[in-house]
């Protein structure tokens, strides 16, 4: 008598429960909340009391998003950006242009020049062949031919080495597991 009372209860409650959410997830048009406003700001260093970086965000909630971070550059020099964050993008407002780079040394200079020409060569004979024939592509000489057959069978071997140790292991454990069951039901 319980149990059908404590069955039919259970039926009532379950039936009335609304699980309309769950029949069609995709003919719901509830839309995301709002953006929240939020405020944030942190200060960090490589080590106590060592402040090397700072960073500051305010979002009013409608979507704009307007920041600040600064960091201490190679130089030493505290470098700063502040920027604003819309569905336009990001769009940063350096404290101060980056620095230029160095003009290239007579040597490096020719480096490029050199490395140009080659390049330009390289492109121009791949445009007059773009496949490599036959006799171009690298053939193992005998020397690597019998250290790679030597290096197979290094591997075959520590590969046989690993799999008996795996298995003894796997006995160690089996006969560990045996001790402790049989010491439960002795106990």
């Amino acid at each position: 008598m319980l149990c059908h009372a404590l069955l039919i209860l259970t039926s009532v409650v379950l039936s009335s429960c609304d699980v309309s959410h769950l029949q069609h997830p995709e003919d719901h048009s509830t839309e995301p909340p709002p953006p929240k406003p939020y405020v944030f700001s942190y200060t960090a260093g490589r080590y106590p009391g060592h402040a090397d970086r700072q960073h500051t965000e305010v979002s009013d909630g409608s979507g704009v998003i307007r920041g600040s971070f600064s960091y201490v550059d190679p130089r030493q020099k505290v470098r700063t950006v502040d920027y604003i964050a819309d569905k336009e993008g990001f769009h940063p407002i350096l404290s101060d242009a980056p620095p230029e780079h160095p003009a290239d040394s007579e040597s490096v200079a020719r480096a490029k020049d050199k490395h140009y020409r080659l390049y330009a060569k390289i492109a121009e004979d791949h445009a007059q062949q773009p496949h490599p024939s036959v006799d171009s592509i690298p053939r193992q000489s005998a020397a690597v031919a019998l250290a790679s057959a030597k290096h197979a069978q290094l591997f075959k071997v520590i590969a046989e080495q690993h799999a008996r140790i795996a298995a003894e292991r796997e006995a160690l454990q089996r006969e560990e597991e045996e001790k402790q069951h049989l010491q439960e039901l002795g106990h």
